[in-house]
């Protein structure tokens, strides 16, 4: 059962706790009676916290179940909670004003003289030998970068899968799930 409490104790622990904290003084303006209908009440809320809890702990199993049978893993979840929120960033008053303002900015800056005398600088610089070539192995450079990611990301993604259908893990996946009921 505290497994399931996720370690806040239970109600009757917290009960029995109060009652030592109080020392046998009740505070001031507090009968004895009064004292008891609040031990009381105090009691039947910590039984509803823990039934709730309880109840909690159930539902979350089971939306769990549901989502393994529809498909759906934690890295989806993210990549949809990650997206919801770039969507509600954009739509946000202070983003848009945001990109209003820079781009009022950018105006300004493209169409000033230094501007224009640094482009077409920069125009010269990309028409000559030496860019081309570094340009271009740059993109080899890059594109051989490319290959050996690819790569390793596959391997990774072959050696992850072996070990999911390894017995080990099997084994420790079914003690991980004894751990959560």
């Amino acid at each position: 059962m505290d497994s399931v409490n996720n370690g806040f104790g239970n109600a009757s622990g917290m009960t029995r706790s109060m009652e030592g904290a109080t020392g046998g003084t009740l505070p001031p303006g507090l009968t004895e009676e009064e004292a008891e209908e609040l031990k009381l009440e105090l009691s039947k809320v910590e039984d509803e916290i823990q039934t709730l809890r309880q109840v909690l702990s159930a539902k979350e199993r089971h939306a769990g179940d549901i989502k393994r049978q529809l498909g759906i893993s934690p890295l989806n979840e993210i990549k949809q909670n990650i997206s919801k929120g770039w969507q509600d960033v954009q739509s946000s008053n202070a983003y848009v004003q945001t990109k209003d303002k820079l781009g009022q900015w950018n105006e300004s800056v493209t169409h000033s003289d230094f501007y224009l005398t640094a482009s077409a600088t920069l125009d010269d610089i990309s028409r000559s030998d030496a860019y081309k070539k570094t340009q271009e192995t740059l993109s080899q450079a890059g594109q051989m970068t490319s290959a050996a990611l690819s790569t390793m990301g596959t391997a990774i993604s072959q050696k992850i899968g072996t070990m999911r259908s390894s017995p080990s893990f099997r084994s420790l996946e079914e003690r991980m799930g004894g751990l959560r009921k």
